[in-house]
């Protein structure tokens, strides 16, 4: 009893456990006794025999496991049935002619998912082959991909895009890696305690507007009626697909992004004096090329050496005040998401859309015109709560390395 409760077939009794070929556990099994009815006609069926049918199991004490399942056959001594002679079936351990047990299979499809293992390195876990494991586990995934109850519940969604590949765009029959581009969709909906679990919706080919649209319509009326919140990166076609698609949510401009469109414009000011001074890119010992990283740097991450650094090299030529303008409007960008209430960090969001477009530095002025284009998504940020595209973003992480793995 102990050895069946540690072995954990249900309704199936461990009659011997051993060592066989190497260090692989061999399980034998068999079920308990019991009266059997035909499938067809329900007639008590006759004992047949049995047949050892070999299963390959979740591995065990760092070991390969192979279940040897000692199935009863049966007999119907029915003359007017159709059926001869049966084998026992139980699905929950084995689906009938399957390589491996129903909890290897989910244990395959789980090491994928949250371990990052390759089907390679499973399937050497398991102690098979590459086409047993991806055979065995490609139905379940199939079936998974096609469930439409993951598309339920969703009130948050994320869109970006992701770069399946770099190299020239061929369709996959002709030799090629098919698609570069693909739009992906995220469910960022938070639960009762305000925690976002991102899950991975759907990918499509594409990286336009019309990709977007296209999936949004096919979801149905249902689905977009749903949707409170749109999180994107400052992309115009997805923008342009939620305010098609989506006329009930509220488009949410991604924090990152337009913190790094702040930092972009720092870099691109401290580049422009730079040109303008030396007459060159910069180089080793040119002093505002010596803080370029300290430039993209948070105000209130600076140590004191970095901030001696920085306050030395502006001072060092008044033509460098430019820069120093720059970076403090990005540190005010900034802090418009580091503030303590969303009600305080619109206050600065909305000084910054009122100054940004008359700064007399034209990157500086670039940026304010493009916050004004996106007003109402980047004020967006404080009144839904903070919504943000940083799942969509940790989901393409992964993706990316799940490719590099397969």
């Amino acid at each position: 009893m102990n050895c069946d409760l540690l072995v954990g077939l249900d309704d199936l009794h461990v009659i011997d456990v051993d060592r066989g070929d190497g260090d692989r556990l061999t399980v034998r099994v068999e079920s308990a006794r019991m009266v059997m009815g035909c499938r067809t006609c329900g007639a008590i069926a006759h004992a047949h025999g049995r047949r050892e049918v070999v299963l390959i199991d979740a591995p065990c004490f760092d070991r390969p496991v192979k279940i040897v399942w000692r199935k009863r056959t049966w007999r119907c001594v029915e003359p007017a049935c159709p059926v001869g002679t049966f084998t026992e079936q139980n699905h929950t351990v084995a689906e009938p002619r399957a390589l491996l047990t129903v909890r290897a299979r989910w244990w395959a499809i789980r090491q994928l998912r949250r371990e990052h293992a390759s089907v390679r390195g499973i399937a050497r876990q398991l102690g098979t082959t590459w086409n047993t494991v991806w055979t065995s586990i490609r139905p379940l995934l199939k079936a998974m991909a096609d469930d439409d109850t993951r598309f339920d519940g969703v009130t948050r969604l994320g869109v970006d895009e992701h770069v399946w590949h770099h190299v020239s765009e061929r369709p996959i029959d002709q030799g090629g890696r098919g698609p570069k581009m693909l739009t992906g969709m995220v469910n960022l909906t938070t639960d009762a305690k305000g925690r976002t679990r991102a899950r991975l919706l759907d990918l499509v080919p594409g990286r336009s507007g019309q990709a977007y649209a296209d999936w949004l319509e096919e979801r149905g009326p249902g689905f977009r009626d749903g949707i409170k919140e749109a999180t994107l990166d400052p992309f115009r076609g997805y923008k342009n697909a939620i305010d098609d698609k989506l006329e009930d949510a509220t488009a949410v401009l991604d924090a990152f992004h337009v913190v790094k469109l702040g930092s972009a414009a720092v870099d691109e000011v401290r580049r422009r004096v730079q040109q303008q001074i030396h007459g060159h890119r910069g180089r080793k010992g040119d002093l505002l090329y010596g803080i370029r990283t300290i430039l993209r740097c948070g105000v209130e991450k600076l140590t004191d050496r970095q901030r001696a650094r920085l306050d030395l090299a502006i001072a060092a030529d008044e033509r460098h005040d430019e820069v120093l303008v720059a970076w403090l409007c990005a540190q005010q960008l900034r802090a418009a998401y580091q503030a303590d209430s969303p009600a305080e960090g619109r206050k600065i969001a909305e000084k910054v859309l009122a100054t940004f477009p008359t700064c007399p530095i034209k990157e500086i002025k670039r940026l304010g015109k493009t916050l004004q284009q996106w007003r109402e998504a980047f004020l967006a940020y404080f009144d839904t709560g903070r919504a943000n595209n940083g799942g969509t973003e940790a989901i393409n992480g992964l993706i990316e390395l799940q490719r590099r793995i397969a």
